[in-house]
């Protein structure tokens, strides 16, 4: 990672939607505080190469579904870039296994065996963590090193530069994030956290069927939400 618009690992069409973003200041100094974290033994996930890993399985012409969490899990080996999801062999967390059971309810898909969920992402699911890094053990602790200024700036330019969308937004935090959004040209579904403490009021949600209906709508494929 680094604070030139050449230098970021990212896939292109997002290194050019946010060549400005990577040449601010603030960039600098996540980089910067990454660092520095590390310097004091600190362990950061995930690991460098999976920073960017939404953004290199979502390029920005394909996204057609948001789902935003707030940063990565905190555990050794479970974040892998992508919100909500943990690689293969990796016991999938609370909130992940509410999710499939909602879509168990909503629409009729046994829950997988594993929580990677690549397999949404390179549909167009972009699954985006506030904050693309996180210490081990230490959840939110990256929240206030400017993670949260470029994820702003990614639903933002989605905003502006797509039409269609349909946003997720999954507990208050999430939903904070409805101002960065047109309404008028995107989709914006709500509902509580899948997390146990709001879960009874996430059930039910049928989001994974609104997304799908939504998308057909507009002529665009459907999500398949079934995991291999």
């Amino acid at each position: 990672m680094s604070n030139t618009k050449t230098d970021v690992q990212i896939e292109e069409s997002w290194k050019t939607a946010l060549s400005n973003e990577f040449s601010k200041p603030y960039f600098a100094a996540i980089k910067e505080f990454i660092l520095e974290e590390k310097a004091k033994g600190k362990k950061v996930y995930p690991p460098g190469p999976l920073v960017f890993n939404a953004f290199n399985l979502t390029p920005l012409d394909k996204v057609k579904v948001v789902i935003i969490g707030q940063d990565p899990y905190h555990g050794f080996g479970q974040a892998h870039g992508l919100c909500f999801s943990v690689p293969v062999g990796v016991k999938p967390p609370p909130s992940l296994v509410n999710i499939f059971k909602e879509i168990k309810e909503d629409l009729g898909i046994d829950p997988p065996n594993h929580g990677n969920l690549e397999k949404w992402a390179r549909q167009g699911v972009l699954l985006l963590n506030a904050s693309l890094t996180v210490n081990d053990g230490e959840p939110n602790s990256h929240a206030k090193c400017g993670w949260h200024i470029f994820t702003d700036a990614v639903i933002k330019k989605i905003s502006d530069e797509k039409v269609g969308v349909v946003f997720l937004l999954w507990g208050r935090f999430a939903q904070d994030k409805a101002q960065l959004i047109d309404g008028s040209k995107h989709f914006i579904l709500k509902s509580a956290h899948p997390s146990p403490f709001s879960v009874t009021q996430f059930y039910g949600c049928r989001h994974f069927s609104k997304t799908n209906e939504l998308l057909k709508k507009q002529g665009k494929e459907p999500i398949d939400w079934k995991l291999d």
